[in-house]
């Protein structure tokens, strides 16, 4: 899901990339191009182990690597043409309860809320109302990555970190669209996702389409340590259009 804090004017471009981490953890890398007329936050439920707490996510940033989706889209490079043709959630006081944390992710500030009830820790510009969350009873068992962006912001930096997932072997991508603080049930997509996959898990990417290299061929390793596999494929699924407005899972 990607929601926003604040009415949005646009959102295009979005790129999504996911990984399992090890023992339980996965890897999530999140990018898009947005416009707004205010000061406002992207908030992205995860499946997150409630037992964890705020120890349930660890952010990663990868301000020195603005480009990552750029170099990712490369290793799908495009057939060429057949020949002969042209080509606010507020519930009391913020200061009843103690502040969540903020680090500084990059150009980013960021937070995670381990729970709905949490969200009155964090600056009521950067809460939904609580009817949203009412219209989405799944997500009251989530946790939620909260991004602070900057009204003048179009082009920002991807958002990264790792969680510790609540649903086992599969990858979760946030794919849910809340712009306007409403729950659609259908949405315009213009996402890219892609994702990286063992050996015996890539069956499970069968109708996605699977990079011409390795990672490690198109990737800049250096600049990402763990977070990517430089031996493995990564896989690409697009979606664009109007769809049904919920998450992905593989």
């Amino acid at each position: 899901m990607c929601c926003f804090s604040r009415p949005v004017d646009s959102v295009s471009d979005t790129s999504i990339f996911a990984r399992a981490a090890g023992k339980g953890w996965q890897y999530l890398v999140y990018s898009m191009n947005f416009q707004a007329a205010e000061d406002l936050a992207m908030i992205l439920p995860i499946p997150t182990k409630a037992q964890l707490g705020e120890e349930a996510v660890k952010f990663i940033s990868l301000e020195d690597y603005s480009d990552f989706f750029v170099d990712m889209k490369a290793g799908f490079p495009k057939p060429p043409p057949p020949r002969g043709k042209g080509g606010g959630f507020v519930l009391g006081s913020i200061d009843e309860k103690k502040k969540l944390k903020v680090v500084e992710v990059g150009a980013f500030e960021a937070s995670f809320v381990p729970t709905v009830n949490d969200f009155d820790r964090l600056d009521e510009r950067f809460r939904l109302k609580s009817e949203t969350w009412d219209a989405l009873p799944k997500y009251k068992t989530y946790g939620f990555a909260v991004f602070k962006l900057k009204k003048d912001d179009r082009k920002v930096h991807p958002m990264a970190f790792q969680f510790a997932s609540a649903i086992g072997w599969r990858l979760f991508f946030p794919t849910v669209h809340i712009h306007d603080g409403k729950v659609h049930r259908d949405a315009n997509f213009d996402h890219e996702l892609y994702c990286q996959l063992n050996d015996v898990d890539a069956r499970r990417a069968r109708s996605w389409t699977e990079s011409s290299q390795p990672a490690g061929m198109f990737l800049d390793q250096q600049k990402l340590g763990t977070l990517i596999d430089p031996d493995e494929h990564c896989y690409q699924r697009l979606l664009k259009g109007k769809m049904r407005n919920i998450d992905v899972m593989l």
